[in-house]
């Protein structure tokens, strides 16, 4: 059974949620249900980690709410905004103007530097940046000196850190990150999850990441665990041993299954 949310956080404002949200591939005997039927809420200022067997729908749920995939049936919003009633145009601006996201892959691109790919999506939307946040973002993750680096002069963790700064400089509604640390040692990658970690309770950010990880999921402030394209379980205040205690549960039912 999943704990009833506190009072108090029931009185966050909500940057994202899913109603009774379904993604289903196929017909007949080729249909695949990845998600069944889910509703959650990502609170503003909140670190959320995904987690869940492979096949769960953990990155469909992501994807989906993140208006990166369709939903065959329910319903996703970013703020107060419908997704499933948006036209590809309005989808792309939304994503372009409230919503960071963070992949495995850098996706950086090679001949800019740093401080370039970092400002990329404000200069294609034509915005100018805001000084001073953008300078507190940098500091945040680091990259003071390396601004003028191009993504090969820098190590993977490093482009990592672009990529988390790009995701933070338009001061989005709320970042999706997909295995943000999966392509970093584990020394990188606990760097990352720190900044996404600090962006969150110095900067008001939210985050939702996606993770196989129970070390990643631990820097998060809840845990949602999908099975079979639901929710399952939720965990707040995770710790790494919780986490992976949890998961060879489902590990567990799904060889006795």
């Amino acid at each position: 059974m999943i704990p009833t949310p506190t009072t108090a956080r029931r009185a966050t404002a909500v940057a994202a949620r899913a109603t009774d949200l379904s993604k289903v591939y196929g017909q007949g005997e080729t249909r695949v249900v990845a998600l069944d039927r889910v509703t959650v809420e990502f609170p503003q200022g909140e670190f959320t980690a995904i987690m869940g067997p492979s096949g769960s729908g953990k990155s469909t749920l992501m994807h989906c709410v993140a208006g990166l995939d369709t939903f065959s049936g329910g319903s996703a919003r970013i703020g107060d905004t419908e997704l499933g009633s948006l036209k590809d145009k309005q989808l792309t601006q939304l994503r372009r103007d409230k919503i960071g996201f963070i992949f495995q892959a850098f996706n950086l691109l090679p001949t800019l530097t740093a401080l370039e790919n970092i400002t990329l999506p404000m200069d294609i939307a034509g915005r100018k940046p805001d000084r001073q946040w953008m300078d507190r973002v940098i500091d945040m993750v680091g990259l003071s000196g390396r601004l003028g680096h191009r993504p090969a002069q820098l190590s993977g963790g490093q482009q990592q850190r672009v990529a988390v700064a790009r995701a933070l400089a338009s001061r989005p509604e709320i970042i999706f990150g997909d295995e943000p640390t999966g392509n970093l040692d584990s020394r990188s990658g606990a760097e990352v999850l720190g900044f996404l970690r600090n962006s969150v309770r110095e900067l008001g950010q939210t985050v939702v990441m996606v993770t196989h990880d129970p070390v990643a999921a631990s820097y998060a402030d809840r845990v949602i665990f999908l099975a079979d394209g639901r929710i399952v379980d939720e965990m707040l205040a995770p710790t790494a041993d919780g986490v992976l205690d949890r998961m060879k549960e489902f590990d567990t039912k799904g060889r006795t299954s």
